[in-house]
């Protein structure tokens, strides 16, 4: 039997405006999704608020969460189905970052 590679991910996701209303709320709603499917949680932080390029779902600015996590290889399909079925998400973008050293992660969490 071969063993699962637990990898590390980078996790960028945006939410609407009115998320800033009720930030514990989406933050924590992220930190479920991950919980979810077994993600271990190394970074989390409000990375952004800013004026989006075009408008997603009327929605003309958006609040961004950054997130490092380290996942086993073949879930990561099972957390992106579960962000495209969430409507509190409007996108999400999601990469390997094995090459991040714990010191640069912790220097983008401020």
């Amino acid at each position: 039997m071969s063993e699962v590679k637990s990898n590390m991910y980078e996790g960028l996701f945006l939410f609407p405006q009115a998320a800033i209303s009720n930030l514990d709320a989406a933050s924590s709603h992220v930190q479920e999704m991950l919980a979810k499917v077994g993600a271990e949680l190394v970074s989390f932080k409000k990375w952004d608020d800013r004026r989006l390029a075009y408008p997603i779902k009327g929605n003309k600015r958006g609040v961004y969460f950054l997130a490092y996590f380290k996942l086993e290889g073949p879930t990561i399909t099972s957390l992106e189905r579960n962000l495209l079925l969430s409507e509190e998400v409007l996108r999400f973008m999601i990469t390997r970052c094995d090459h991040l050293t714990m010191e640069q992660i912790e220097a983008a969490e401020g």
